[in-house]
């Protein structure tokens, strides 16, 4: 696969494609059409999501309309009650959340929502955009079940300019109105099999849904072309471990689709020995990466790779976000390549991810680094990573996927 054939899956992607909807069904299909356009047969594994439709969501502020989108899966209802701005998580500060619409900084993870909820907050605002920016976008969120656990309470997401702008002003009554249908809906991921001459097999991942601003050409249709391109190589070429590729849906909504993958085969999954997962490579700008949720043995097997092929990447041990972190929670080693850029130069989960911001040839240096390192994976006598999952590594998933709290909050 060449640079100009990337850019034109880039191309014939540009479109928002969450997990749930319509569309990212049609890009699931377009994949599938590829890989059958490469002579090898994928197929559609469908799993449930909870899905939402949004009926009405309003945010007024001493009675003044505020721009804002709903949280979906928030529940529906209204809610009057004081803004209360939290900038900081210790005891005090929580404290005062008792009886309060709480507007925090960043996305409302698991630990900030049961510390509010536990401190008596009726309602949540967040907020997203950046004030230097031209645009008003504000995304679409969810308040996802894992997060609730259940119980909900009405919120709503702004631009960073409006949150800035109630701050100043000292708004003091918040009103939260939300109306919606929830209900269970379908997302699915997208697998292909290149068996190889063992029952032992690696596992190869990126995901193809989209934020809901994005029409995800960085964050993760070039994971998704990556993929392409490696189905591409060794379908021509002969391997001793088995491959098997997983367009996963719905990562941006919690890693559903392959936590749905790792739920629904447990029993294969004893003989995966490691996952290489693709999540936004090939960008104009930025640095080449390797996370390895894994022995640091691989840390250092891959900065030898790069002395011996001269790509430039920096590797480090850690959980990256990503479709990855199933596989690592299951006892597989993984690693996730990436190609960050600055800020300032390429962003995601927003309106600015397109093709814009995407470079052919990177495409094809990034790749031609994964080929090579799975290359040697897939044809080693016995693959070298190490199956056990370090302590480090334990706790660090532990704190990720929420089953303990990181000592910094």
């Amino acid at each position: 696969m060449d640079a100009k054939e990337y850019m034109k899956i880039f191309e014939d992607t540009a479109y928002v494609r969450t997990g749930g909807s319509e569309a990212e069904r049609r890009c699931a299909d377009y994949l599938r059409e590829r890989c059958g356009k490469l002579g090898v047969s994928a197929v559609l594994e469908e799993f449930p999501v909870q899905m939402a439709d949004m009926r009405k969501a309003r945010l007024l502020a001493d009675g003044v309309e505020i721009p804002c989108r709903g949280y979906l899966c928030a529940g529906s209802g209204e809610v009057e009650a004081p803004l209360y701005y939290l900038t900081n998580t210790d005891p005090c500060s929580l404290s005062q959340c008792r009886g309060k619409i709480v507007m925090i900084d960043g996305y409302l993870g698991y630990w900030m929502y049961q510390d509010i909820l536990e401190n008596g907050a009726v309602g949540f605002v967040t907020y997203d955009g950046n004030v230097n920016y031209t645009d008003r976008d504000i995304d679409q969120r969810e308040l996802r079940s894992y997060v609730s656990k259940g119980k909900k309470i009405p919120g709503v997401n702004i631009n960073a300019r409006d949150a800035v702008e109630l701050i100043n002003e000292d708004a003091g009554i918040l009103k939260i109105i939300l109306e919606q249908e929830e209900y269970e809906g379908k997302s699915q991921n997208v697998v292909l099999d290149l068996p190889g001459e063992t029952e032992d097999f690696i596992i190869l991942t990126a995901h193809y849904d989209s934020a809901s601003l994005s029409q995800g050409a960085y964050d993760n249709m070039s994971g998704c072309a990556g993929l392409l391109a490696l189905v591409e190589h060794f379908s021509k070429m002969p391997h001793k471990y088995g491959l098997r590729f997983v367009w996963c849906g719905s990562e941006e909504r919690g890693l559903l689709g392959s936590k749905a993958y790792v739920a629904a085969h447990e029993e294969e999954l004893k003989n995966c020995v490691l996952n290489i997962n693709l999540d936004m490579i090939g960008c104009i700008m930025g640095k080449f990466i390797a996370c390895c949720t894994a022995e640091e043995q691989l840390v250092h097997y891959l900065t030898y790779m790069d002395g011996e092929l001269g790509v430039g990447i920096t590797v480090r041990q850690d959980v990256y976000s990503s479709d990855s972190t199933p596989f690592a929670d299951f006892g597989i080693p993984a690693v996730s390549f990436a190609r960050i850029a600055p800020s300032n130069t390429a962003s995601y989960h927003n309106s600015y991810d397109t093709a814009a911001v995407m470079k052919g040839e990177h495409m094809e240096k990034d790749v031609a680094f994964v080929t090579a390192f799975a290359s040697r994976m897939a044809n080693a006598v016995r693959c070298p990573v190490g199956r056990e999952m370090p302590d480090n590594m334990k706790e660090k998933l532990d704190i990720y996927l929420a089953r303990r709290r990181s000592a910094k909050k």
